[in-house]
């Protein structure tokens, strides 16, 4: 069982949330950023929640820490602030999700098992999709007998799209986080590797690239 610290200062509404995920977490709670950073030095934590308004140490400083410290936990921010700024100035420093209350908790269980199932994979470096095996390490994707070895970038390309399922990115958003920011590659680029991962991985009939026209790509696992 995964285990999740959940830092906020509004006690009601912490004691609501762990009682709410406890039957699928382990537990545990901080009142405020520096307490919080106690734990995560002291304790194994998988994810971490916190709000952003709380003594001590906000939110985001706790998150800048952490991020300056090397911890690579998934960290999902759940706050009342609700502007473009305060959610870029949580992207900027760290966090990988962002809620704004008040609080679905339906919606909270479905954000903290994809961070979680996202974490998994970038530890392991491998997404398995029924008897097919995606291995970072090698740049290879495997199916029983067969084994593709790919391109650097066009696995990249492959490797990101699948482990977001569903996720629509942008040509742009493919070039800034595979080609890097300062590429002079063109938006060209992108659909020329989709074209060749299409024509190699035509086989693999458990996922897909799927254009979504004017936007960009996702990619898609499928269900036999």
């Amino acid at each position: 069982m995964a285990t999740i610290l959940i830092a906020e200062d509004d006690i009601n509404l912490q004691l609501l949330m762990a009682e709410r995920l406890k039957h699928y977490y382990t537990i545990l709670q901080a009142n405020d950023g520096s307490k919080a950073m106690d734990i995560l030095l002291s304790k194994h934590v998988d994810l971490l929640i916190t709000d952003v308004m709380m003594p001590e140490m906000d939110g985001f400083q706790l998150l800048k820490t952490i991020r300056q410290d090397g911890m690579k936990l998934p960290v999902l921010i759940l706050t009342a602030k609700q502007s473009f700024s305060d959610k870029q100035t949580g992207f900027i420093f760290g966090t990988d999700d962002y809620m704004t209350k008040p609080v679905n908790y339906d919606e909270l269980h479905w954000r903290i098992d994809a961070l979680l199932r996202r974490s998994n994979i970038a530890s392991e470096r491998i997404i398995r999709i029924g008897n097919v095996t995606l291995d970072e390490a090698s740049y290879t994707i495997s199916k029983d007998s067969t084994t593709i070895e790919l391109p650097p970038k066009e696995f990249d390309l492959i490797y990101k799209l699948l482990s977001y399922p569903g996720m629509i990115f942008t040509k742009n958003q493919l070039l800034d986080e595979i080609w890097g920011y300062d590429s002079e590659s063109s938006e060209d680029t992108v659909k020329t590797h989709v074209s060749r991962l299409r024509n190699k991985l035509g086989t693999f009939e458990e996922f897909d690239i799927v254009t979504i026209k004017g936007l960009g790509y996702k990619g898609i696992m499928k269900e036999f």
